[in-house]
C-alpha cells in the first residue's frame, strides 16, 4: 500500500507537464465512462505509482507513473483475447503491434502503453469496453 497519494503537483514533476495533460484527459475519459474504485499503490521495480481502476474485485485497467513517462495498462484474459482477435482491424496499428509483442501468461496479455497524446484514446476505449461494458451514462 502507499503510505500518500501523490499530489497533482507530485505527478506533473514526475511525469512532466504534457503528459500530466494526457493522464488526466485518460482519467476523465475513464472517469466519464465506469464508475469505479479507483486505487493508488506504489508501482513495482518499474515505475513509482500505480492508480488501479476497480469494481467488484476486478480490474478494468492501470495507470502507471514514472520519470518522464507513464503507461496505462489492460490484461485481456482468453476471452478477452479472442474478441480483440475478432476485432483487431479497427485497431491502429500500434495497437496491434504491442498486442503482438506481449507475452502471454497463463492469466492473459499484460497490454502496456506509453501515451504520450490521445491518439490511442478509442483504442484504449475499445479496448476497456472488452473488459467491461461502460456503467455511466
Amino acid at each position: 500500500m502507499l503510505e500518500q497519494i501523490p499530489s497533482k503537483e507530485t505527478l506533473s514533476l514526475l511525469i512532466g507537464s504534457e503528459k500530466f495533460k494526457v493522464w488526466n484527459e485518460l482519467c476523465g475519459m475513464i472517469d466519464d465512462l465506469y464508475d469505479m474504485e479507483k486505487l493508488w499503490n506504489r508501482g513495482g521495480k518499474s515505475w513509482d505509482y500505480e492508480y488501479k481502476y476497480r469494481r467488484g474485485g476486478k480490474t478494468l485497467c492501470a495507470l502507471y507513473a514514472k520519470e518522464n513517462c507513464f503507461g496505462f495498462m489492460v490484461i485481456l484474459g482468453k476471452a478477452e483475447r479472442a474478441k480483440f482477435e475478432a476485432d483487431r482491424q479497427n485497431y491502429s496499428t500500434a495497437v496491434c503491434q504491442i498486442y503482438d509483442n506481449t507475452k502471454t501468461y497463463h492469466d492473459g496479455k499484460w497490454l502496456m502503453f506509453e501515451l504520450v497524446d490521445t491518439s490511442l484514446f478509442d483504442d484504449m476505449k475499445k479496448l476497456l469496453a472488452i473488459k467491461r461494458k461502460p456503467n455511466k451514462k
